[in-house]
């Protein structure tokens, strides 16, 4: 089975080339600001590198170490409810702490959780998928407050180039996340340096990422609030919408889906023979494809409104989830094609999400409520994980609840597009994408 993720691949990747849209506009060619983004960039990057190292091959690790799969379940719910629970209080705690102490702990805390795995003591792994959690957390909020504080306040540089440089961090997380699946093969498999060598090859970029950022970044700080205040204020934002409040709904809903996937996709496929590593890249390779189709249909020709999309990525989710749901063994072949039309469906999803978030805040802070509603679905799946079936009747059963979920969403967003009618601050206009929409 190494031919059909390979073609997948190599279609994929073509497919991303060829969907791809120019930039909206050229670079800044400003020195000061080149040099200020380099410096960012070879900070953060292979802090993110070191993080996909650590996707591919976890379930095959503790599956090697002779752990069942409902102790592995275990190990995945303790990362997935310390991720969801500091969450709720990541953003004030960072901003307490000093954004690059904590761009620093992010790389500290990872690397002690690569390090865990090479231990095969339950409690010590499990210590160390907690401690990827809060890693996790902070790799995706310290650096990228670290970043705008220093770009507006420090260097005053306009804030119309901010987007200039997430675009470039999203570009190379994709490569990054591709490169990832493809190492760890060859790590793991290649080489047969076993499912452990993809998190040691993790630890020198957690080392590079802290050392240089160590060096050579400022220290900043955010705003002194009570938490108690920061996510009363983004409870209270979410509630005084209900589109808001539904969205937060489809977020949480969709993001309990993926934890499962997360967990589930290995049980799936591994049984096929497809290799783990080269699967991974697929997937990342499907879900930019994903992002590559949103950013010409919003802008292309079809000027595709993302208040549509929303409802029709998260039915195309529902769809993949029902057809691995099916009471009968599929052909490898489905079983891969539909875990891919899931990660497309995802790539789309994001940034349709993005770009709805963004334009309904309109200057509050939802983000704090949808924490809050993340909370109870994330810490429920990581309860009920450990106690689901997981022979291949049961995984069909999860698929079916997740596509039973997915379902729920989906009302949900039709309920955003039926009271969004009309709402041109929803809409993408002639000028496009505006700065800021989709996160980049």
């Amino acid at each position: 089975m190494f031919l059909l993720p390979c073609s997948a691949l190599a279609l994929l990747l073509l497919i991303c080339l060829a969907l791809e849209p120019p930039p909206r506009q050229p670079s800044p060619s400003n020195p000061a600001f080149r040099l200020f983004q380099r410096e960012f960039l070879l900070g953060y990057l292979p802090a993110l590198a070191a993080d996909w190292l650590q996707g591919p091959l976890l379930f095959q690790l503790l599956q090697r170490r002779g752990f069942l799969r409902s102790q592995i379940a275990a190990l995945y719910s303790c990362g997935f409810a310390s991720n969801v629970a500091f969450g709720l209080v990541s953003g004030v705690f960072v901003d307490r702490l000093g954004r690059k102490k904590s761009c620093l702990l992010s790389s500290g805390l990872c690397s002690v959780s690569c390090l865990l795995q090479l231990s095969q003591d339950f409690g010590a792994l499990a210590a160390g998928r907690v401690l990827a959690g809060l890693g996790t957390s902070l790799l995706f909020s310290a650096f990228e407050s670290w970043y705008i504080h220093e770009h507006l306040e420090r260097h005053d540089f306009p804030a119309e180039w901010i987007p200039n440089t997430f675009s470039r961090v999203a570009l190379w997380n994709s490569g990054l996340a591709v490169a990832a699946g493809l190492v760890a093969e060859l790590l793991a498999e290649g080489l047969a340096l076993g499912a452990v060598a993809p998190f040691l090859v993790a630890v020198p970029f957690l080392a590079l990422s802290g050392i240089f950022a160590g060096k050579n970044w400022d220290e900043n700080y955010g705003k002194s609030r009570p938490c108690s205040k920061a996510c009363g204020e983004g409870l209270r934002g979410l509630l005084s919408d209900p589109r808001a409040l539904l969205l937060g709904l489809v977020q949480a809903l969709v993001d309990s889906i993926l934890l499962i996937f997360a967990f589930l996709w290995t049980p799936v496929l591994e049984p096929h023979g497809i290799p783990l590593g080269i699967a991974f890249s697929g997937f990342t390779a499907a879900s930019a494809a994903g992002s590559a189709l949103f950013r010409r249909g919003v802008t292309g020709r079809l000027r595709l409104q993302p208040l549509r999309l929303l409802p029709g990525s998260i039915l195309l989710l529902a769809l993949a989830l029902l057809v691995l749901a099916l009471p009968m063994p599929l052909p490898p072949t489905v079983d891969f094609l539909a875990v891919l039309v899931l990660q497309l469906s995802c790539g789309i999803y994001f940034p349709t999400m993005a770009f709805l978030r963004h334009r309904l805040e309109r200057g509050g802070d939802t983000a704090g409520g949808v924490r809050w509603l993340r909370l109870p679905f994330g810490l429920g799946v990581s309860l009920v994980l450990p106690a689901l079936p997981w022979d291949p009747a049961g995984i069909g059963r999860v698929c079916g609840a997740a596509a039973l979920a997915a379902l729920v969403a989906l009302g949900a967003a039709g309920g955003i597009l039926g009271t969004s009618q009309g709402d041109e601050g929803l809409r993408v206009g002639d000028e496009g994408l505006l700065e800021g929409d989709t996160g980049e």
